[in-house]
């Protein structure tokens, strides 16, 4: 579930024209550090948005190096307050 949250640009989903984060259009924005820190903003405020009722996100990090793109994302489950960290990888083209 993180994952499709994660790599679905908002608009891509027809009954849902707002499902995803926004984080493969702002993979061209450049490379800084206050764009880094508004797309984790972002990313971790999708994630909370959609699966508030799964997980609690704890932390959200974003890598941009060469051809992919890497997010590392600490949640606790909410089911069994177990926490995880995950890390999700996308090719950029």
């Amino acid at each position: 579930m993180i994952t499709q949250i994660l790599f679905t640009t908002p608009g891509e989903r027809v009954n849902r024209p707002d499902f995803g984060s926004g984080l493969m259009q702002a993979v061209f924005a450049g490379n800084s550090d206050l764009l880094a820190g508004t797309i984790e903003t972002a990313t971790q405020a999708a994630l909370q948005r959609w699966l508030d009722h799964v997980i609690d996100v704890d932390a959200v990090r974003v890598e941009s190096q060469e051809a992919s793109l890497r997010v590392h994302v600490a949640y606790t489950l909410k089911m069994d307050g177990e926490p995880r960290s995950d890390t999700f990888e996308m090719p950029v083209p």
